[in-house]
């Protein structure tokens, strides 16, 4: 008879562990969807684009229509303005990752830095990582001697068109000053990347 209830007792607990994990499990599912957890899918700017146009039944894609036409494209060029910077932002992020001495050699942090950088690509979505580093290098190297020479200065050069060189010539630099600035920057970067 002990044994009979011994038994009993046994598959209890054993069906009742069962139920544990089985409603451990379901809890822990409708948190996450068995995702484990992060981000919705998709990256960046188009984030949810597909996702809106299923859920509005096309609705979606006629407002994002109706927005470019009112705005003779406008939109499209803002969109495309903020896919360039988030994808610029992208490739920084991956080159501060793989080469930390970028931010020490220019003796900051790389938050900083990062920061830096999203900042200028509001006004300059085109800018590249190594441009923005490189005004930020040249800036440090010659705004003793030039104060004329700052990273906002080199960056507004670059954004209306011009190369780092024509930049630094047109700030007060001789055209071969400025040519080796720019070779030393490089050489001072490349020497960065290694550490």
């Amino acid at each position: 008879m002990t044994r009979n209830i011994a038994h009993k007792l046994f598959l209890a607990l054993i069906v009742s562990l069962l139920a544990v994990a089985m409603h451990s499990s379901a809890f822990g599912q409708g948190r996450g969807g068995g995702h484990g957890g992060g981000p919705p899918a998709g990256a960046g700017v188009d984030r949810g684009m597909g996702r809106s146009s299923d859920a509005s039944a096309g609705r979606a894609d006629t407002g994002r229509g109706n927005a470019s036409d009112r705005s003779n494209g406008r939109s499209d060029a803002g969109l495309d303005r903020a896919r360039t910077a988030s994808q610029n932002m992208h490739d920084a992020d991956n080159d501060l990752r793989n080469h930390p001495g970028i931010a020490n050699s220019l003796h900051m942090n790389a938050n900083d830095l990062r920061a830096a950088y999203q900042a200028a690509l509001v006004t300059n979505p085109n800018l590249k990582f190594g441009q923005f580093v490189a005004a930020t290098r040249l800036a440090h190297n010659l705004g003793g001697r030039n104060p004329a020479i700052t990273r906002n200065a080199i960056l507004a050069g670059l954004a209306a068109g011009k190369s780092i060189g024509q930049t630094l010539h047109d700030l007060g630099l001789s055209h071969g000053d400025a040519k080796e600035a720019v070779k030393e920057a490089d050489r001072e970067t490349k020497e960065s990347r290694k550490h």
